[in-house]
């Protein structure tokens, strides 16, 4: 039988503008459905497990300490009894608990929610796949930034699909908001 949770990756103050240092492109509708994604795991009765970033360094140049910054979004804000988990990475799994959170609670499938589509959802999916959870990433209610390489400027929606592409070709299935609750 398998048991299904919500890991709902960094959805932070950080993010979002006015105030945000790292503004991302898309991110309120990204989190509006994140928002129905924990709302109808909710309702299943599923396990959400909030991450949130946050740099051990108080001078750190975002996602510091004892900031606002790191706070999780009201958009998604944690019920009372959900677990929240601080990483220091990248990979949600690194130096967490989440692997034996999920492990307890004998979770055999994760939903991949929230940002960054190109470096924590990336992470995290890649790590959930390799540790043997059947993983969906909802790509809709994830959310990026245009990224600079060599002198070239890639859109954050070229980021997102490249990441995305990559993650569905091998790492599983890739879903829009709509997809996901209808399934």
């Amino acid at each position: 039988m398998t048991k299904r949770a919500v890991i709902v990756v960094d959805i932070q103050n950080e993010y979002f503008p006015p105030t945000g240092k790292l503004p991302l492109q898309g991110v309120q509708e990204a989190a509006a459905n994140a928002a129905k994604v924990i709302a109808h795991a909710r309702d299943l009765g599923e396990t959400v497990i909030h991450v949130r970033h946050e740099f051990p360094d108080p001078e750190a140049p975002f996602f510091a300490t004892g900031t606002d910054a790191v706070e999780i979004h009201p958009a998604v804000k944690p019920l009372e009894g959900e677990q929240v988990i601080t990483k220091n990475y990248p990979n949600s799994f690194r130096e967490t608990v989440l692997k034996e959170s999920l492990e307890k609670l004998g979770v055999t499938d994760v939903v991949v929610i929230g940002s960054m589509s190109h470096m924590c959802i990336d992470a995290t999916s890649r790590a959930a796949v390799d540790y043997g959870y059947n993983t969906t990433v909802v790509h809709d209610a994830c959310a990026t930034l245009d990224l600079e390489f060599n002198g070239v400027v890639v859109p954050a929606a070229q980021v997102h699909a490249a990441f995305m592409s990559a993650l569905a070709f091998l790492y599983g299935t890739v879903s829009t908001t709509e997809e996901f609750l209808a399934s």
